[in-house]
């Protein structure tokens, strides 16, 4: 099988996706050759930087404006409208296709199922489309009718996507793709005792790191003041300034040294600047120096990982924004949730889908949202119910699913 995957990178899910079916493939069928692209950056560099950078903005510093942008995109004249800007950019990947001469093209992003889609409703590719979509609600960017079949990520997504015009047979609500670790369970009691951290007491793990420093260590800091016996652990990713605001906290030189960080974020982004500041390296010094003055709450804090998965398996919640894939993840660790900072949009919906099947709660940054967690930790029965919740939503053949379908529609094309 030759199969293209094309996605994008506006957020980090897409390409997770991609990559989780990739894996699959390779590991199932050896011969197989399965090549992903990020379908905006080999178009246009500087249209892809605009795009990702564009996002990035609009959701952490205007999201409301991106609210508008959503909603207002959501209906068959705006995708209209988006359709006749990609079939003028859509062309540049026909060299691609042409070239690497696919027997399967799947997408993972709208950009990427509107470019495919467009090509082949203009004849210029006879090849099977198979397009997954990595949110828990359909939004009218990645209808297409060009495109065979569609994979979603829950049954509640069929009767608006069939209202949107897309026929019932084409909807497969197999879930998600991820990693297949996340189904594989791990021993919690040998994991946290290799971390130092105690199997008896409750582990809150907390990730987001993407999305800004603030909220995320004010949700950190009011967690230590809570009145309760809990560990946690942080991940922040990439998150440099989030590390070190948090290990400022942990290292008891949080006056001293992450409000300080804080304040002078040019430093964060020229790096010249800030290894240069005699004041930012005394104080970075004082608190790597003092190691014994650890809060309250014993915590880990995690840097970029490729082990989410053990992390997510030892947590008894999790705090997090929701993402579809970050969620789905949650879900396939039976995870409860605890979810913050919902981007408007799909984000919301994400939430709206969780805390409705009883998977999540929500919380904001202020006081409440310790108590919050405090109060779910308390309430043993409730958080079991969620855990269960979590474990009925169970979408651990999505990727053999997904992969039967592959191969049927590459077999249909041939006959």
């Amino acid at each position: 099988m030759r199969i293209i995957i094309l996605s994008a990178s506006t957020g980090g899910g897409h390409m997770r996706a991609a990559n989780a079916i990739k894996s699959s493939v390779n590991q199932k069928y050896k011969n197989s050759v399965v090549e992903i692209v990020d379908a905006l950056e080999y178009i246009s560099p500087i249209l892809n930087k605009t795009v990702t950078e564009g996002y990035t903005h609009l959701a952490k510093r205007s999201p409301s404006v991106y609210r508008v942008i959503y909603n207002s995109s959501n209906n068959k004249l705006a995708t209209q409208l988006i359709s006749n800007i990609n079939s003028l950019i859509s062309k540049k990947l026909l060299s691609l296709l042409n070239e690497f001469n696919p027997d399967l093209i799947i997408t993972t992003h709208p950009f990427s199922t509107e470019m495919a889609g467009r090509l082949k409703e203009l004849g210029k590719i006879n090849v099977p489309i198979l397009c997954i979509m990595t949110d828990y609600a359909p939004h009218h960017t990645w209808i297409n009718q060009n495109i065979d079949e569609y994979v979603v990520a829950n049954d509640d997504m069929v009767k608006p996507m069939i209202e949107m015009g897309v026929r019932k047979e084409k909807i497969h609500p197999f879930g998600i793709p991820i990693e297949n670790a996340f189904y594989t369970p791990r021993d919690k009691n040998i994991i946290l005792k290799e971390m130092g951290l105690n199997p008896e007491l409750p582990t809150v793990l907390i990730m987001a790191g993407s999305f800004g420093v603030e909220n995320i260590l004010q949700i950190y800091k009011d967690i230590l003041g809570l009145e309760y016996d809990l560990q946690i652990i942080v991940i922040t990713g990439r998150n440099q300034a989030l590390y070190d605001a948090i290990e400022g906290v942990v290292y008891g030189d949080d006056n001293n040294f992450s409000e300080f960080f804080l304040k002078h974020r040019y430093m964060r982004k020229l790096k010249v600047f800030r290894y240069a500041s005699k004041e930012y390296l005394k104080r970075r010094s004082k608190f790597r120096r003092d190691t014994k003055t650890l809060k309250k709450k014993e915590t880990r804090i995690i840097y970029f990982t490729n082990e989410v998965d053990k992390y997510m398996q030892v947590a008894d919640i999790i705090i997090t924004k929701p993402g579809g894939l970050t969620i789905t993840e949650a879900l396939a660790c039976n995870l409860p949730m605890a979810i913050f900072d919902a981007i408007p949009g799909q984000e919301e919906e994400n939430a709206n889908f969780l805390v409705s099947n009883n998977m999540a709660v929500r919380l904001d940054s202020g006081k409440n949202g310790a108590e919050v967690i405090k109060n779910l930790l308390d309430n043993r029965n409730k958080l079991e119910f969620m855990k269960y919740s979590c474990m009925i939503f169970d979408k651990s053949d999505s990727l053999d699913n997904i992969i039967n379908l592959m191969v049927s529609l590459i077999k249909d094309k041939s006959e």
